[in-house]
């Protein structure tokens, strides 16, 4: 089978549990590594999937490899050509479908539960959860894509996932958090988890508060959505 692809965009924000997923499966993947210049490809058919991790950036900010990932996810979709992407890469597959990324009322970082509104969707991807608990970490916020189905929400931003068809997945939330992941980022961000905390803006203690134990509930979701996600993998 080919390999699926698997766009990082910040050294600190690469594929972890999702690549132990995949070579678990025994999956084939190749990173494209776009924070160390590495070129967005032409032809989607070079890869059974194409997966997106998070980042730092805006998909508003004028970066040259936006608008040819934007056609290459238009591309793979039309293709039917899965695609799936964490937090950023939820908001540019969000935006390469029409729909506007904007700055968040309410940023949430740390452990938040979202909930699962359309029946046939939180069956399909999330093993029928109907309300779980999901680790973010994220400013901006997507539209839902003009014929995309909401499939995650919460309170404090209602667009938390959406579903174009059937074998494609934008996430605003990370699902692919290991405890080394999140211990890294609440080190490299410590202004960013100070303080007492909120519900949707936790403190550095709350976040670490029983850490092994959440990843690996976590991981039963990730687990569920990306097992969906690889059976429509391309071969």
């Amino acid at each position: 089978m080919k390999p699926v692809a698997i766009f990082r965009f910040s050294p600190s924000e690469g594929p972890a549990w999702f690549a132990d997923w995949l070579d678990a499966h025994a999956i084939a993947w190749q990173l494209v590594a776009v924070d160390e210049g590495a070129a967005i490809p032409a032809d989607p058919r070079e890869f059974a999937g194409i997966a997106m991790m998070g980042g730092p950036m805006s998909v508003t900010d004028p970066l040259p490899w936006i608008d040819p990932l934007s056609r290459l996810l238009r591309d793979a979709v039309g293709r039917d050509i899965p695609v799936l992407g964490h937090c950023l890469g939820g908001q540019l597959l969000a935006q390469a479908f029409g729909a506007k990324v904007t700055r968040s009322a309410t940023p949430e970082i740390g452990w938040i539960d979202v909930a699962a509104p359309d029946p046939a969707a939180r069956d399909r991807w999330f093993g029928g959860r109907e309300r779980f608990t999901v680790f973010q970490w994220h400013y901006e916020v997507f539209e839902l894509p003009p014929g995309a189905t909401r499939v995650l929400a919460n309170a404090f931003n209602r667009e938390q996932a959406f579903a174009i068809g059937e074998r494609h997945l934008g996430l605003q939330v990370h699902v692919e958090m290991t405890p080394a992941l999140v211990e890294a980022w609440c080190a490299n961000s410590p202004a960013e988890v100070a303080g007492p905390g909120t519900p949707a803006r936790q403190s550095r203690a709350d976040i670490l508060r029983d850490l092994r134990g959440r990843v690996e509930v976590l991981h039963e979701v990730a687990d569920d959505i990306y097992s969906r996600w690889a059976e429509g993998l391309a071969r």
